[in-house]
Order: structure tokens, then C-alpha cells, then sequence
């Protein structure tokens, strides 16, 4: 079959919506060929989530009690697709449940399983330990904890993502603060990082980053950083959810840098490229749909661009969706859509996130992820949506 042709399975699903029903056939799962190892193309990385242990107090404001075992075989399931996985990043609830200890753990963990699986990692070090809040804490307070975090990732053998600090965002008066920042941690570094500039589609607290809202003055402060330490910078990951932004800015980094899109919204032209380039991935949408991204990049190693397009084309109204305003909250479809394909045993998330999203949102994601033939056992996807359904109240 094509990557686009299916058939049913004759199992109907009932779905809520805001006006009330609507049904739909569960297509034919399809056989999803195994890649486990990288891509020559492109550098993938999915940014994965973490498993919320049931029989913990995940509630908000609790320390985050972590399923290990799921947590850990769902980063193997991304492995098993020729992705590397981008750890405690925003999508594993960073300033949104997920502390400082279970942090330490799940990049010491999951970086010595990507160590036994000659797999890529690269973990998130940011400011997010500090007892003291955004506002408070000083220019010094905030450059002494990305060292901390810095030098905590590199030790576990990760590779580092500098994240951006809502420490920093509160604490500095324009450009120089970042640069000053950012200049010391990059002369500290033993290998070359991903920088990662988060939008504040992502996390309003980190609005005018670089010292300010006008995002062509932004850039010009992060390009000259970056100019200054090319050597110690891999790559930026840019998450502004803006293609034309995005391919400017590819275009004039330095030789050497890659840009690792983080656009959720426009990931496959960002990542299919033009004549003068190509965004590498680095996505939280690649945890929801690792099979089809592990079959369009194979396509692209293959250089058959009409295959490539073919394979994302579905998958891109899923991911708008998941990601659909207020987009902090993508968090609950990645973790949902694990819990439907069968990657979990239960739809928890720690600080109890799991209720950030509605039930009429959930119910369009089963319909797009069947659109896309992700559903790799539909029996079991109809039995735990018409659970949940339930659980919530909807019945017809």
C-alpha cells in the first residue's frame, strides 16, 4: 500500500465533539518498517516525554513520581526509529512538573541506555533548579546555575541543550546581560551545544528574549553569539513557530551550525530544505509520529523527495492540532497519543497536566492519528478512548 491508501477495519469509533457526536471506521494498522540506525541526510532528534508513575502523588506542586520503565522503553521505541532523543526538554514538562532530582535521574538514566544503543542524546541545562523565582535571583545567581547543569549533562556523557532561563529572561536589562551569560557558558563548554531559543508561544515568561520583543533585533544579539562560538555551537534549535523567520536565520548562520527546526507547524518543507539548505529536527511532534518521520527521512536518504512528502503529508494537520494554542499544553497529546498507541499503560502526567486538555481535543487526535495510520492496534485505541470518554462523562 501507499503511504497515503488504507482500508478499514470495520471497528467504528464514537467521538465527542463541542457539538456532540461524531463516528468514524479505525483504518488497517500499517507495517511500519523498523530504522535503527541514524539517518545520512538529516540529524533527527525527538524530544520525548516522561511516564508518570501511577501509584504516585502527581499532582500539582508534587515532586514528579516517574514511571521508569515506561519512560525508558518509550525512548528505546524512538531508537528502534533511527531518532536520537532530545531529553528533559519542555516536552518532558520542564517548569511544568518535572524537578530538579527527577531531572538528574532521567538524564543519567536515559543517557546511559542511548550509550547502549549507540544512540544520539542531547539533554536540556538550564536555570530551572534555583530555589529563588524569576525576578529575584541575580545576573550571578543565573550564570552559576547553567554552569551547575552544564557540567551535570556533560558528566552523565549527554550531549548539552542550553535551554532558555526564565531566571534570565527576568533577571537581564537588554542584550549585553545574555551575551555576558551565554559568553561565559560557551567558554566553559567541553563540546559543542544546541542552543535553543523558545518562543513564547511555548512559555509567555519567556517573552522578549535577547533583550527584546523586536525579533529581528533578537536575532541579530543571538547571531552575533553564535558568531563569536561557532566552534562550541552544534547547532540552534528555534521554536518560534515562524518558517520565514526560521529559513532567514538558516541561512545566514555560520558554516558548520545546523539549524534544528523546532517548528511543529512547518516541520516538513523546514526539514525538506531548498537550494540553498535544510533545517535539521529536533521536535516534539517526532515523539507522536516517529513511524512516518522514520519512513520520510529513510525517503529523503533515498533522495526520493516525493516519497518524503508523501509520508509527512498526514501527519502535519496532527501535529497542528497537538500543538494548537495555548501551545504549552502540547505536552497532554504526546502523552495521550503514547497511551492510545499502546506505549503506556495509563494516561497520568506528572502535576497532574493530563487535565490541560479537552476531551473534544483529545477525540480529534484519534481521528488524525488514524487518518495517519498511526494507530498500530485500533481494538486498543477504540477500547481506551471509549474508557476515558466514560470516565469523563460522555455518553450518547
Amino acid at each position: 500500500m501507499s503511504a497515503g491508501s488504507s482500508t478499514g477495519t470495520g471497528t467504528r469509533l464514537a467521538l465527542p465533539t463541542a457539538g456532540g457526536w461524531r463516528e468514524i471506521e479505525l483504518n488497517e494498522p500499517r507495517a511500519w518498517a523498523a530504522h535503527p540506525s541514524p539517518y545520512t541526510s538529516r540529524v533527527a532528534f525527538a524530544a520525548a516525554h516522561v511516564v508518570a508513575d501511577p501509584h504516585g502523588d502527581n499532582v500539582p506542586g508534587a515532586p514528579a513520581a516517574i514511571d521508569w520503565d515506561a519512560t525508558l522503553a518509550f525512548r528505546r521505541h524512538l531508537f528502534g526509529y533511527g531518532l536520537g532523543v532530545a531529553e528533559a526538554m519542555d516536552t518532558a514538562q520542564r517548569n511544568m512538573g518535572l524537578d530538579w532530582p527527577a531531572i538528574q535521574e532521567l538524564v543519567t538514566r536515559s543517557a546511559a541506555q542511548a550509550n547502549d544503543f549507540g544512540a544520539r542524546i542531547a539533554s536540556g541545562a538550564g536555570t530551572d533548579h534555583l530555589t529563588v523565582a524569576p525576578g529575584v535571583a541575580t545576573l550571578a545567581q543565573v550564570q552559576d546555575a547553567y554552569l551547575e547543569q552544564v557540567a551535570f549533562v556533560e558528566s552523565t556523557g549527554s550531549q548539552v541543550i542550553v535551554m532558555a532561563s526564565r531566571h534570565l529572561a527576568a533577571a537581564a536589562t537588554g542584550p549585553e546581560d545574555y551575551l555576558a551569560v551565554y559568553d561565559r557558558i560557551l567558554s566553559q563548554v567541553s563540546e559543542p551545544v544546541v542552543l535553543h531559543w523558545l518562543g513564547e508561544a511555548f512559555d509567555p515568561q519567556l517573552a522578549g528574549y535577547w533583550g527584546t520583543r523586536d525579533v529581528a533585533a533578537a536575532t541579530a544579539t543571538f547571531l552575533s553569539l553564535i558568531e563569536t562560538h561557532a566552534a562550541k555551537v552544534d547547532g540552534v534549535k528555534v521554536s518560534l513557530l515562524d518558517a520565514s523567520h526560521e529559513i532567514g536565520l538558516r541561512r545566514a548562520l555560520p558554516a558548520g551550525v545546523r539549524l534544528y527546526t523546532g517548528d511543529d507547524f512547518n516541520y516538513p518543507s523546514l526539514i525538506r530544505g531548498d537550494e540553498q539548505g535544510h533545517s535539521d529536527a529536533l521536535l516534539g511532534a517526532f515523539a507522536a509520529i516517529a513511524p512516518a518521520a522514520s519512513a520520510a527521512l529513510a525517503a529523503l536518504d533515498d533522495g526520493d523527495l516525493a516519497r518524503y512528502d508523501a509520508e509527512l503529508a498526514p501527519t502535519l494537520e496532527l501535529s497542528r492540532h497537538i500543538f494548537e494554542a495555548p501551545t504549552f499544553y502540547y505536552k497532554v497529546g504526546i502523552a495521550f497519543t503514547a497511551w492510545l498507541t499502546g506505549a503506556q499503560s495509563g494516561f497520568q502526567m506528572v502535576g497532574g497536566l493530563q487535565s490541560a486538555r479537552s476531551l473534544p481535543h483529545l477525540a480529534r487526535i484519534v481521528e488524525l492519528l488514524n487518518e495517519a495510520r498511526l494507530l498500530p492496534d485500533p481494538s486498543l485505541a477504540a477500547h481506551r478512548f471509549g474508557l476515558l470518554a466514560e470516565t469523563l462523562g460522555a455518553s450518547r
